[in-house]
């Protein structure tokens, strides 16, 4: 079996034992043994049952962040075109994480927030070099006119992840949406273009 292989078997093992066991319950033998191999070989891999964690949680998320990654490097399309698409890799990237808490067994608050809080965290700071590398595209090119372009960066992917997840400030589908089109009206003030300009963002 290849190390690619061995890696991904090890965080497919946790997967599963989330779905019934709250991760301060897990252990690395049951990690081990799930995974169908010895204790010592798990230690090869990760340093700790944490470190598996963090790169399950990194796994999760590659495929949005590399689309991501693709859109910063495609300057000839609209940077609000491309923010829409980072906006709807949030959108699916809650609704990967969401989909997986209902499945787990997370009992305990502490644990989830634990895990929302690792969520969070890389979902934004992963993504957040990305989007600010569109928009600072868009003020070179004319189409944005902001001075801070990775603080906007941060801003947009806080108040996304935060009201998509819908997990710390639990709202109504209406609140979302409300606070989705006041950032949006936000952006349009703060980059210089007309009210409504930038409504198809609300994909």
């Amino acid at each position: 079996m290849s190390v690619s292989a061995k890696y991904n078997k090890i965080l497919d093992a946790l997967q599963t034992l989330l779905e019934n066991k709250q991760i301060q319950n897990i252990s690395v033998s049951e990690i081990a043994q799930t995974a169908g191999m010895g204790k010592g070989s798990i230690y090869y891999y990760f340093p700790s049952k944490d470190a598996i964690l963090e790169a399950l949680i990194k796994r999760n998320h590659e495929k949005p962040l590399d689309t991501a990654k693709r859109l910063a490097k495609q300057s000839e399309i609209s940077p609000f075109t491309r923010m829409a698409m980072i906006f709807q890799t949030c959108r699916n990237s809650s609704a990967e994480f969401l989909l997986q808490d209902a499945n787990a067994s997370l009992g305990n608050a502490q644990e989830r927030a634990l895990l929302y809080q690792k969520h969070l965290n890389y979902l934004i700071s992963k993504l957040k070099p990305e989007l600010t590398i569109i928009i600072q595209q868009g003020i070179e090119n004319g189409d944005i006119h902001f001075d801070y372009p990775a603080a906007l960066a941060e801003i947009v992917l806080l108040v996304l992840s935060i009201k998509l997840d819908n997990m710390l400030l639990p709202s109504t589908s209406k609140e979302i949406e409300e606070v989705i089109l006041g950032l949006i009206s936000l952006l349009e003030k703060g980059t210089g273009n007309p009210s409504g300009s930038l409504n198809f963002l609300m994909l």
